[in-house]
């Protein structure tokens, strides 16, 4: 099975938006990674846009149409301004692909858990039915729990993305082994009620191929910090190009 790489380009416009000149140019990012193959691009539109922005998804989103074969990813807090910010990319007949929920909050500084059931249950279901009304699918972003599985299956997900940051910062010390065994638990419990998995959070080049390699089923990583660190040295083909030799 191959594991799909996503890019995800907020830290790209993270630093564009220290400064008003433009660059570094996140549509221009994007089509260097999708030439070194990567499989798709991710982007977190933040109601604070303190990095990417509604036009930088706009023009992602256009340029997407010339890379039939590869996906949009456009990932956020449900209940903030993704729902609007997809309609709008529809009804500009614009690409997008798979919707990622996240329930992060408006001032928080990084993406750290996932949705909780059955507290989120019933507020989540029709915002699912509605992105899947639209023809999306729909990722629930999972902390590594077995159990909540079959709840996330049940408010209409097709896939799980899988919290990994546990796993990054257990790697190379003893708990190691037994993060990955609990991610692969989670994995196996969602690939068993008909889930998707995907992963993402620190995943890197040190920590990666092992995640995919004892983790089942993932079809695709969404990595931003870490790939867009190592491009700064190695530039986005080259770096691209090594992640996906992780994913073989």
């Amino acid at each position: 099975m191959t594991t799909h790489l996503s890019v995800n380009l907020n830290k790209v416009a993270l630093v564009r938006n220290t400064r008003h000149l433009g660059i570094p140019s996140v549509t221009r990012a994007a089509t260097l990674c999708l030439q070194a193959g990567a499989a798709g691009i991710t982007v977190h539109p933040r109601p604070d846009a303190r990095h990417i922005r509604a036009d930088d998804v706009t023009d992602l989103a256009a340029l997407l149409k010339d890379w039939p074969d590869r996906e949009f990813n456009v990932e956020g807090n449900p209940f903030h301004n993704l729902m609007d910010c997809v309609r709008d990319l529809l009804d500009r007949k614009l690409p997008v692909h798979q919707v990622t929920f996240v329930p992060d909050s408006e001032g928080q500084f990084t993406s750290d858990h996932g949705w909780n059931f059955p507290r989120d249950a019933n507020r989540l279901r029709p915002l699912v039915a509605h992105a899947k009304a639209w023809g999306l699918r729909v990722s629930l972003f999972m902390d590594a729990d077995p159990a909540a599985m079959q709840a996330a299956k049940d408010v209409g997900a097709d896939r799980v993305e899988l919290y990994t940051e546990p796993y990054a910062a257990a790697w190379g010390t003893s708990q190691q082994a037994v993060q990955l065994e609990r991610f692969a638990q989670a994995a196996r419990a969602a690939l068993k009620v008909g889930l998707g998995v995907n992963a993402g959070h620190d995943l890197n080049r040190d920590n990666l191929a092992a995640f995919v390699q004892q983790v089942p089923g993932v079809q695709e990583v969404s990595i931003g910090h870490a790939l867009i660190s190592d491009a700064l040295e190695l530039g986005y083909a080259a770096t691209v190009k090594a992640y996906l030799d992780c994913l073989k």
